[in-house]
Formats: structure tokens, C-alpha cells, sequence
């Protein structure tokens, strides 16, 4: 039975990690990770990832919290009961603040629940495959292979002009 081996391959700039993930597309290995000491649309772009669906949680949240607002005002106004001169128990315009507040709270709870969920945090696997040269000026690709393909792998990196580290 082959076991997975995390190699990772440290480079100096940007735009050469960008081109060694699109050259890594025709092998078989799995980029796990790409580790970067800030954030870059060329990298984001060479790895081909899908627009992250977590927005639908902050707008689901969001939706959620305007109807809970309004409605917890709404319930509030009715078991209180406070007639103030004739005016209408149900006041629409002041339960908007309400409302909004809510739509807030919601929006920010549903995009933390979002990111916990389908970012796979917290992962502390990732931990264990971290180099603390990325967060300086290198950059790092994390490739998954069988211990059959790992001098493949360290050669490929390599010649690409990478340093070379092996996680068990």
C-alpha cells in the first residue's frame, strides 16, 4: 500500500511559482496547498479555483436576520403593548433599525459559519506543512505523491529552480 508524501518546493518570486502550477497541470500529482507571503491574483489565477460559494452564507444570514429583526420588534411591540398618543402599535419605519442590525449580525454569523465549514477549518494538517520562509519572501507549493513518485517529484521541483522539503 503506498503512502502519501507532502513535498514542498520553495521559490523566490511570484511569477515563477505561477508558472510551475500551471506546468504541474499535465502531472499527476495533487497541489495540496500553495503557501504565499501575501496575497496574489497571479497565483489565484494559475491554480484555476472556483469563486468560493461562501457568499451565499452571508446572504442567507443576512436574509434570515432582516425577518428575525422585524420580527422580534414586531413581537416586542405587540406583547408590550406601549399606545403613545393614537399612534399604531406596529410602527413600520423604526423596526427597520431593528431589522438592519439584525441583517448585520446575521450576515457576519452566516459568512463565519460559511468559512468554518467549507474552508475546513481549523485544519492543523496545515499546520504540519508550513515553512516559516513563506511568510517571508518565498512562495510554496505543497504536492501530494506516492513514495514512488516522490524523487519524480523533488526532480521536477528542482529543475524549476525550487528548494526541496519532504513531509512525512
Amino acid at each position: 500500500m503506498a503512502t502519501d508524501i507532502s513535498v514542498i518546493g520553495l521559490f523566490p518570486d511570484e511569477q515563477k511559482t505561477a508558472a510551475v502550477i500551471e506546468a504541474m497541470s499535465g502531472y499527476p500529482w495533487l497541489i495540496d496547498r500553495v503557501h504565499s507571503p501575501f496575497p496574489s491574483h497571479k497565483i489565484f489565477d494559475a491554480l484555476k479555483l472556483k469563486k468560493s460559494p461562501v457568499g451565499w452564507f452571508t446572504l442567507a444570514g443576512g436574509i434570515l436576520g432582516f425577518f428575525t429583526g422585524f420580527s422580534l420588534a414586531i413581537y416586542t411591540a405587540l406583547e408590550w403593548k406601549l399606545i403613545i398618543w393614537g399612534k399604531p402599535i406596529i410602527a413600520w419605519i423604526p423596526f427597520v433599525i431593528v431589522g438592519f442590525e439584525f441583517t448585520i449580525l446575521f450576515s457576519v454569523l452566516g459568512n463565519v459559519l460559511g468559512l468554518l465549514a467549507l474552508g475546513g477549518l481549523p485544519d492543523f494538517k496545515g499546520l504540519k506543512q508550513y515553512d516559516p520562509r513563506c511568510s517571508g519572501g518565498h512562495f510554496g507549493i505543497v504536492a501530494t505523491c506516492t513514495e514512488e513518485e516522490q524523487d519524480q517529484v523533488i526532480e521536477f521541483f528542482q529543475n524549476q529552480g525550487g528548494e526541496v522539503t519532504i513531509f512525512e
